[in-house]
């Protein structure tokens, strides 16, 4: 997704930002999956993460490590990388089992917009950034446009995660509102996500470059009632966590 930004952005960035956001992504995910200490889900690889605790504290570490040695070769850019660790930090420290944190169980309504945001700040903005340029219309469009795809993803992951969240005392967009509500949001996002993705033909992009951009968005839009019903691991951390990055290996693999 990285890639992606600097291939469409045209940006030269430093190979040193790659392993950042490798590392950083490994420190996160395990760092957020050892807090999670139960789970209602009978999915296979929930089940599996609640009982390797050790394997992502290992995990957690080595992404710790490898974070702070590649935050240090890019520490003239410490403060953006600073915020994308915090806005990641916000997503899971409604886990923590720690008083102090008990109060934001109650403000995590928002914790997969931090999710999306963070995503999308890292992998479409931050690269801007890092290459020493500045925001134009076009690197906008883009940021709105996968703001909007992984937030339309994240939605089907809060609605698995519902019941757990509710036993956790966490509140989320996907709890507070109904059925009807849940569906308005998801197709909200959809219809932003094309939108925002079309606004690219005003700056430049090329009609099938667009056309690509919103194939997940048709995938996504098209599974959803499916996703749903479903608790598939291959559902969920193939096919829904592939569209983030499906278009930008269509691009690849088309050379565009």
């Amino acid at each position: 997704m990285t890639w992606q930004s600097c291939n469409l952005l045209h940006l030269t960035i430093s190979g040193d930002y790659y392993w950042f956001v490798f590392f950083a992504t490994i420190c996160s995910y395990n760092f957020h999956w050892y807090l999670t200490h139960q789970s209602n889900s009978s999915a296979i690889r929930i089940q599996w993460s609640l009982r390797h605790k050790n394997t992502h504290l290992l995990f957690y570490f080595a992404g710790v490590i490898g974070s702070l040695i590649f935050f240090y070769k890019l520490r003239q850019h410490w403060f953006g990388l600073f915020f994308a660790g915090l806005l990641t930090f916000l997503y899971s420290a409604p886990k923590i089992p720690l008083p102090y944190f008990r109060f934001l169980k109650q403000v995590a309504i928002g914790k997969t917009i931090f999710l999306s945001t963070v995503w999308t700040y890292v992998t479409g903005m931050m690269p801007v950034f890092i290459a020493g340029e500045h925001f134009n219309h076009e690197m906008k469009w883009f940021a709105a446009s996968r703001f909007f795809l992984i937030y339309g993803i994240c939605i089907l992951f809060d609605y698995r995660d519902r019941a757990d969240d509710k036993e956790e005392g966490i509140r989320t967009m996907v709890n507070y509102f109904d059925e009807t509500g849940v569906n308005r949001l998801f197709f909200f996002s959809i219809i932003a996500l094309t939108i925002f993705t079309s606004g690219l033909l005003f700056s430049g992009v090329s009609i099938l470059t667009v056309l690509i951009l919103i194939i997940p968005g048709i995938i996504l839009f098209s599974i959803y009632p499916l996703a749903k019903k479903s608790t598939s691991d291959y559902l969920y951390y193939f096919v829904l966590d592939g569209l983030m990055m499906l278009s930008a290996l269509l691009m690849a693999v088309l050379s565009i």
